[in-house]
């Protein structure tokens, strides 16, 4: 689950981690106020999305001046912000962070991960704030540090002095090595008592006035245990969700929205996403990433075929079933039923394998779906199967 910046900021305060003077603003008139309490010649507007690269897509604005402040959050508020991670239709901004402006001496890069590799959380930092951590890596590696925490004794209090000393934060001021050190032991705090499975600082920043801040920041959070977390859980924003998604999480189905036009339903994230890579093998593109979970009965069925089918851009629908804890009978009785109930007008192509498969191809079979429901001999010929289908569409 991803929350906005200012919610994450909100989070880090709790923690001790300090981060700038602001306030979320949804007007213009709250946003021009909320500058004014912050007190103040210049502040920074930004937009709040669960997106990055906000700035370069003009949604994070310096602002010299309360005219400016006004200037700034008309031209943000309701607009429909394109970034690199939003894709061509972007985002509408319904909320603004106003916050202080500052004179920054230096941007630092910090984040918190679970290395699944190292099986370990990892603590990455680089000299190279502000600028996207993918293009660092590919570019000078050499400079993202990396500190693993073993789990059984936590983050030790040298390896925050090493990151800071690392970052070449002395070099900037000799007393800002301390704090930064300080700093990042309550990130790890939060990242852990929080549940989180991301937590990045970019920037990071050391002021002219000899302090550390959060000048941004980005939480996610491990869905499976948000139930401990209720607070987090109402930081939800629906709004920037895909309604689709949404309605699958309701109906407790794993969802993801892609830019294809072949519908996948599985079961299992691994077999999903293997799913997905054979389609692309296969000349197609997948529209989704759907798992109806181990547990698949006629009426998750029904309801993946019907999330997957809302999607204006499927064109094919490939079914994948692996019959391990699922049985294939009942899957493949969800699917006639789904067929009846829901009114699938798109080509279907379904492979079922494992457990009471046999059973499940004479349900099939005795359906009387004729041609608008086709078996597959193996994932293959499935993939083969329903890209010949989009393409015959």
């Amino acid at each position: 689950m991803k929350i906005h910046e200012y919610q994450a900021k909100q989070i880090l305060a709790r923690y001790g981690v300090p981060i700038p003077k602001g306030e979320v603003a949804e007007s213009v008139a709250a946003a021009v106020a909320a500058a004014e309490r912050i007190g103040g010649e210049s502040w920074v507007v930004k937009a709040q999305i669960h997106a990055g690269g906000r700035g370069k897509g003009g949604g994070v604005k310096l602002s010299r001046g309360l005219a400016a402040v006004r200037e700034n959050a008309t031209a943000i508020l309701g607009m429909q912000l394109v970034t690199h991670q939003t894709g061509p239709q972007g985002r509408k901004v319904h909320k603004v962070l106003v916050e202080e402006g500052m004179d920054i001496r230096k941007e630092l890069y910090l984040s918190m991960l679970v290395d699944r590799e190292s099986k370990a959380v990892v603590v990455l930092g680089s000299t190279e704030g502000g600028m996207d951590i993918e293009k660092v890596a590919a570019e000078t590696p050499e400079k993202i540090l990396r500190e693993k925490v073993d789990a059984d004794v936590g983050l030790l209090a040298y390896q925050g002095t090493r990151m800071a000393y690392g970052l070449q934060v002395d070099r900037v001021d000799p007393k800002l090595v301390r704090p930064m050190a300080a700093l990042i032991g309550r990130l790890y705090d939060l990242f852990m008592c929080e549940d989180c499975s991301l937590v990045e600082i970019n920037p990071l920043v050391l002021t002219q006035d000899t302090r550390v801040l959060a000048l941004d920041a980005k939480l996610t959070f491990d869905d499976s245990a948000l139930y401990r977390h209720k607070e987090i859980q109402e930081m939800r924003d629906l709004n920037e969700e895909e309604p689709l998604e949404i309605e699958a999480s309701d109906a407790d189905l794993s969802y993801i929205k892609l830019d294809g036009n072949i519908g996948c339903m599985v079961n299992g994230a691994g077999l999903a996403m293997g799913t997905m890579d054979i389609i692309k093998s296969a000349g197609g593109e997948p529209a989704n990433f759907l798992d109806i979970g181990g547990n698949a009965d006629e009426v998750r069925v029904e309801n993946a075929f019907r999330i997957i089918t809302k999607d204006s851009n499927v064109k094919c629908v490939l079914i994948n079933i692996f019959g391990g804890i699922v049985r294939c009978d009942v899957v493949a009785k969800g699917v006639v039923a789904a067929f009846k109930k829901v009114g699938v007008d798109v080509p279907v192509i379904l492979r079922l394998e494992g457990t009471n498969a046999e059973k499940a191809h004479e349900i099939i079979a005795a359906s009387g779906l004729g041609a608008g429901l086709t078996m597959a001999d193996g994932l293959g010929d499935a993939a083969t199967k329903s890209v010949a289908a989009v393409s015959g569409s």
